[in-house]
């Protein structure tokens, strides 16, 4: 799974990289057997204080809900979430907490903070759509919401095919919640919610846990829509989010020699990066890109064209040696196709480091609370989906998904930057059921469920199982101690280090003015450099050699 050479074993994997020895090493090394694992029950208990919480929620479903289908319309790109981070802001000050803005340096993201000692429990607002991804919502046939006429190259317009605005609003209502059943049964505790910027671009929480933000987390309670409702109990993939930009010299098409092109350097560099699939990426590795300005008119050669790779392995130094591979087929394509390489590091984030005992937790309170419940209608909209993209016609599912050990061997797949909170602090995280199973995220299906009953009840029964977790950590000691006694354990002989270079600027964009007037900060922050610094091409033309004479 690996991509083990003869003799090799994955035992031998994990002793040389401890950090999967941490995530995919540990449960087995404790004697977990997914064959005879049955998880613990009794954890979750009734209480005065959890009533507390889950009454809150439900008497203040329909202004939830009316905030997540309003994060849906606003639609907001990575980094540039400006009235999405203020809504959920309003709503946090609305009740009780307080609102520190500019984590790390972003302008949209911020803490929110309420109550003051005890354990500090943490908890996740993303807000953050999509490109490509606009969908009328509840129409189980591809109709984009925004659809951007031009004549030559009709483009989509943004769209929450991830459920971010479900997921903000669910993480902002157990926070709320929680702090509810805190002020009103005497409990001593502290909740902070962390509002993160461009988590689609894994950028938010991977500069500001270098920044110290997560710090002195006791537990961070985390979810995220999927097609399934189950404790996420695995690992995922460390990521490398870089982008190659190539600078030639423009041109006339019809007259191309020594021309110089941007985009020849991109495409060599695509072509040569596919050619490492079959020998030099294991099935636990990722890699895939997009070409960000290929030029606007093909008479017009390009002089600067950029590729934007994701990168991703099993643990950050595979993920660094496979995203040498790439940097060194950017470096090739620039010779071949005489441009001039500007590569930019963006990001990168750690793989997630599980925690059985907070999945446990989840798990008992999932069971006592149910899965999400879905209508005729829902059922109806899910099967038109499944139809609309070729998956099995089988609707909402109606239960949970019992919880199960994480594989012994990692195939690769999704990242997140919780994850680098992740080796910070305990970390519980859930899926809810917010489109259909089958389907995928990043689709425009799940833009059309987002804004629906079906992401409804999935962002509403989230807050009720995290919340409900929440109040178990703070009115049982020992089940906060387990948390931590196995982080300690899984993480010992381990320290974590930032993937991201001392002194590395984040990718920022400037907020309007009205946006720094209403959260009381100023642009640029401090520490950066603004305007970047522009990239130009300033390459000559090229030469054929000496001229011949006409053709006559």
């Amino acid at each position: 799974m690996f991509g083990l050479g003869a003799g090799a074993t994955t035992a031998a994997v994990l002793a040389a990289d401890p950090v999967l020895a941490a995530t995919l090493g540990w449960d087995e090394a404790h004697g977990v057997d997914p064959v005879t694992y049955r998880p613990p029950t009794g954890l979750a208990r009734t209480s005065a204080a959890k009533k507390t919480a889950l009454a809150w929620i439900e008497s203040n479903k329909t202004k939830l809900v009316a905030l997540s289908d309003t994060i849906w319309k606003h639609a907001e790109l990575s980094l540039r979430e400006w009235n999405s981070s203020r809504a959920h802001a309003d709503l946090l000050r609305a009740n009780g907490f307080t609102i520190d803005w500019g984590s790390a340096g972003l302008p949209a993201a911020f803490v929110a903070t309420y109550g003051s000692g005890g354990p500090v429990l943490g908890f996740n607002a993303e807000y953050d759509a999509l490109p490509g991804l606009s969908q009328k919502a509840g129409v189980a046939a591809h109709d984009p919401l925004v659809y951007n006429y031009d004549a030559y190259g009709p483009a989509y317009g943004p769209g929450h095919g991830d459920g971010h605005n479900l997921l903000g609003v669910g993480g902002t209502a157990a926070a709320i919640a929680t702090a509810q059943a805190i002020r009103a049964n005497g409990l001593r505790a502290t909740v902070k919610l962390f509002g993160s910027t461009g988590e689609e671009h894994l950028v938010g929480k991977a500069y500001a846990v270098k920044a110290g933000v997560y710090d002195g987390l006791d537990a961070f309670l985390d979810w995220h829509p999927f097609n399934a409702t189950v404790p996420f109990w695995n690992t995922t993939s460390a990521l490398i989010s870089s982008t190659f930009t190539f600078l030639g010299a423009s041109g006339h098409g019809g007259s191309p020699l020594g021309n110089k092109s941007g985009l020849d350097g991109a495409l060599l560099m695509a072509t040569m990066t596919e050619y490492l699939r079959e020998k030099n990426v294991a099935p636990s590795g990722r890699f895939h890109y997009a070409i960000i300005n290929g030029g606007g008119a093909p008479n017009v050669t390009p002089d600067m064209c950029s590729i934007w790779f994701f990168v991703r392995e099993g643990s950050p130094e595979r993920a660094r040696v496979l995203h040498q591979k790439i940097v060194d087929c950017a470096e090739a394509a620039a010779r071949a196709s005489q441009t001039r390489l500007v590569h930019k590091f963006h990001s990168g984030t750690w793989n997630l480091l599980g925690s059985k005992t907070g999945s446990e937790l989840l798990n008992d309170n999932m069971l006592a609370l149910g899965p999400p419940v879905f209508t005729a209608a829902d059922q109806a909209l899910a099967k038109g989906l499944q139809k609309a993209l070729g998956k099995p016609e089988t609707g909402m599912p109606t239960t949970l998904t019992p919880l199960a050990p994480p594989a012994a061997a990692y195939t690769g797949g999704l990242s997140t930057d919780t994850a680098d909170i992740s080796w910070k602090a305990p970390t519980a995280v859930l899926l809810a059921a917010a489109f259909p199973p089958g389907l995928t995220n990043h689709n425009w299906a799940f833009t059309s469920t987002a804004a629906t009953n079906i992401g409804h009840q999935a962002m509403l029964s989230a807050a009720r199982y995290l919340s409900a977790a929440a109040v178990d950590l703070i009115e049982q000691p020992a089940l906060l101690a387990g948390m931590s006694n196995e982080f300690q354990e899984r993480t010992a002989g381990l320290t974590w280090a930032s993937m991201i270079p001392d002194g590395q600027q984040p990718p920022l964009y400037e907020p309007p003015a009205e946006f720094l007037a209403r959260t009381g900060q100023k642009f640029p922050p401090a520490g950066v450099t603004w305007p970047v610094p522009p990239v130009i091409a300033t390459e000559q033309l090229g030469t054929t050699g000496p001229a011949l004479r006409p053709v006559v």
